[in-house]
């Protein structure tokens, strides 16, 4: 069984950088042919897919986010992370982290609240 955590500061002010880790547990980041992804979900809105980590490294971001976005792995500690750069209020979400099959999600993690105030 897969599972994911994430983890991370809850609370940031503008212009500060947010960065998250998902821990993962049962199954490796470097399995062929799964990814790795970062989801967020704003107050009252729908989720917003951030971007990817493959299997082997390679990193793809939404077009929207991609300026301030980036995405690492450490293999060693099967952990994957996601920086968020300039963060402003409308970056407060719930912030999930997921493995990826066929561009879909087999496995998210609970999630994790980050509020953006000054």
């Amino acid at each position: 069984q897969v599972q994911l955590q994430e983890s991370g500061p809850g609370l940031l002010k503008p212009s500060q950088t947010l960065s998250l880790t998902c821990t993962v547990s049962g199954g490796s980041i470097t399995t062929n042919y799964y990814a790795w992804s970062w989801i967020r979900q704003p107050p009252g809105k729908g989720l917003e897919w951030m971007g990817v980590i493959t299997y082997d490294g390679n990193t793809s971001y939404s077009p929207s986010l991609k300026s301030r976005t980036s995405i690492s792995r450490d293999t060693s500690k099967n952990q994957f992370s996601l920086q968020l750069r300039s963060v402003t209020p409308e970056d407060t979400a719930v912030y999930y982290c997921a493995r990826d099959l066929d561009s879909s999600q087999d496995y998210w993690g609970q999630g994790t609240q980050v509020t953006v105030s000054s």
